[in-house]
């Protein structure tokens, strides 16, 4: 256990940080399970709705420094490129109907 006075704060600002990082990560891991659901489900409102949370929650977790930045960016566009390949299937399907 920590003696010193600096010591003593530095293991409370590391809890705090640790409760704050989790939220993040598990708010993120959530919203990205959540967008592609809805992409495996077919529905595009949804799915747009979702991405656009998941990109200001996962830039929200790399400003505060949880998220590397080119991870997020990463999960951004490989969402988004789920999201608009939906769209661009529906669109096909309409065409040919």
């Amino acid at each position: 256990m920590a003696n010193h006075k600096s010591a003593l704060k530095r293991v409370r600002q590391d809890e705090k940080r640790k409760t704050r990082n989790l939220s993040i990560k598990t708010r993120s891991k959530n919203i990205v399970k959540a967008v592609r659901t809805a992409v495996a489900n077919n529905s595009e409102e949804q799915a747009k709705e979702n991405l656009r949370k998941a990109a200001s929650i996962l830039q929200k977790g790399t400003s505060k420094g949880v998220i590397h930045k080119k991870r997020a960016a990463r999960k951004i566009s490989r969402l988004s490129r789920h999201v608009n390949r939906l769209k661009s299937t529906s669109t096909d399907l309409t065409a040919k109907g």
